[in-house]
């Protein structure tokens, strides 16, 4: 793998230099970043799936990312798709995990209205640490109770729908400030809308896909977000793309 950007730092890298960089920055109280593959034009999935745009280089940063994450946040949609389970670590990103004073295994927090979510989905069932529901108050209680009796913890945040800025503070409260998003487009479309994202990690795939795919935010229109640069990788032509968002 190399860096190509900034271009005073170009050239190969090692794993501990990916590590350093992809690790979430000490001296911010949250820190939400946003992680998303997508073809060379822009599609988010083939064949309803993101599997086959990723590839080896993609997995490890994709991987590093939830590895020094407190938690993993994710649409129901998206983890219902993609076959979410919990987090099985290996020992050696047990021992990682540990160097920076983390758990050593982070829950999945799951964004659902309720709708998509069935209590036996196995990002609830297949777990080693309980997964956190996040849903509103609009949700039906016999649902909540539902994921609660099959092992989930359930936040509440919002009404009718789920306030996701809320739900982030509900995260940082219980000590989960470094949050790994995992999408899909409508949980990064809310996340912007509320002004969350602090950092976009986009993996380019070498592949140009066409079709009706969706993009990696949908959502109400903002005033367009200023992205700075942050680094760039890469390795067997993909494209591993780090931008901070301006504040």
């Amino acid at each position: 793998m190399h860096r190509i950007w900034p271009p005073e730092e170009s050239g190969p890298v090692d794993e501990q230099y990916v590590e350093r960089l992809y690790r979430y920055p000490d001296d911010h109280p949250k820190w939400l970043a946003v992680n998303f593959v997508c073809s060379a034009d822009g599609a988010v999935e083939i064949a309803g799936r993101s599997a086959g745009l990723t590839n080896p280089a993609d997995q490890q940063v994709y991987r590093l990312g939830g590895d020094l994450a407190d938690v993993r946040l994710v649409g129901a949609g998206t983890a219902m798709i993609e076959e979410f389970r919990g987090i099985r670590p290996t020992e050696s990103t047990v021992r990682q995990r540990r160097r920076h004073g983390l758990a050593d295994v982070p829950p999945v927090a799951v964004v659902t209205s309720g709708r998509s979510l069935p209590p036996d989905a196995p990002v609830i069932t297949d777990v080693l640490t309980p997964t956190i529901v996040i849903t509103c108050a609009a949700a039906r209680e016999e649902l909540r109770e539902a994921w609660t009796a099959a092992g989930a913890s359930v936040l509440v945040a919002g009404t009718d729908t789920v306030d996701l800025a809320a739900a982030v503070d509900g995260l940082v409260e219980c000590g989960l400030s470094r949050i790994h998003c995992d999408g899909g487009p409508q949980v990064f479309g809310a996340a912007l809308t509320a002004g969350l994202v602090d950092e976009l990690r986009l993996t380019m795939s070498p592949l140009l896909v066409c079709g009706p795919a969706e993009r990696i935010a949908i959502g109400m229109r903002i005033d367009p977000s200023a992205l700075e640069l942050a680094s760039v990788l890469a390795e067997d032509n993909t494209l591993m793309l780090r931008y901070l968002v301006k504040r």
